[in-house]
């Protein structure tokens, strides 16, 4: 037992050789938990279902994020019981797997909203971000009713698009060609663009605004937050989850 305490003690009072087995134990614990990763192609679990972002979508999370709304609005449902039964599911890591960045947020002035999509009409949207006080009285939330009267000015989608390729977002050529087509054909029900609803399964064709054959920044927000939580099928995957 004395020994025991002389060997720790020496290791203590000698400054080197503590620095030298703390390099040591620390190098050993990092590779433990590092290698794993170098032989599975993701930590994400895909999810059937989640899929790229239309270009509309896509120019309406641009504006979500350059008008600061992740700053009162989380996107992350978290597992807890409270969280489920006001929001919805929880939310699933393949979710976000092509966001960059993501909108999981930190703080909630406003509700979260990972699953605001189709829980609300384009109209209710629509007025709700124009008066926020009209449908929420109890809202502290801003108006942001220029957004009907911005012309959608998203610049060249397929540039945006190409760029979201080379970190990882499997658009196709064939996507990142159409994308300026496809801008429009979302927001248009009668623009043609040949495969667009092949290419984004799930996608609502309409026009969101209430302005037809006007492109405008609301239209683009508005069929953002429409998107959210409605890709995966969760009562699909029910069953499945319960059997686990």
């Amino acid at each position: 037992m004395a020994s025991k305490f002389f060997s720790h003690a020496k290791i203590e009072r000698n400054v080197t050789l503590l620095g030298a087995l703390s390099l040591v134990v620390v190098a050993i614990g990092g590779i433990v938990e590092i290698a794993p990763l170098f032989w599975i192609d993701s930590t994400i679990e895909k999810v059937e279902g989640v899929r790229p972002y239309t270009p509309l979508e896509q120019a309406g999370r641009n504006i979500y994020m350059r008008e600061g709304c992740y700053n009162c609005h989380s996107q992350m449902i978290r597992p807890f019981r409270d969280e489920v039964e006001r929001y919805g599911h929880y939310s699933l890591a393949a979710e976000s797997m092509y966001d960059h960045p993501f909108q999981w947020g930190s703080k909630r002035t406003g509700p979260d909203l990972a699953r605001v999509g189709g829980r609300y009409s384009d109209e209710w949207h629509v007025q709700h971000l124009k008066d926020p006080q009209s449908v929420v009285p109890e809202s502290i939330m801003p108006s942001y009713a220029f957004l009907a009267e911005r012309e959608l000015k998203a610049g060249d989608m397929r540039q945006h698009l190409r760029a979201l390729y080379r970190v990882g977002v499997p658009y196709t050529d064939k996507a990142i060609e159409a994308a300026n087509d496809d801008l429009r054909a979302q927001a248009d029900p009668d623009f043609d663009s040949e495969g667009f609803k092949d290419r984004y399964p799930k996608a609502q064709v309409r026009d969101f605004d209430g302005k037809p054959g006007q492109l405008t920044e609301m239209d683009a927000l508005v069929a953002y937050l429409q998107m959210l939580g409605t890709l995966v099928d969760f009562e699909a995957a029910a069953p499945q989850e319960q059997a686990r």
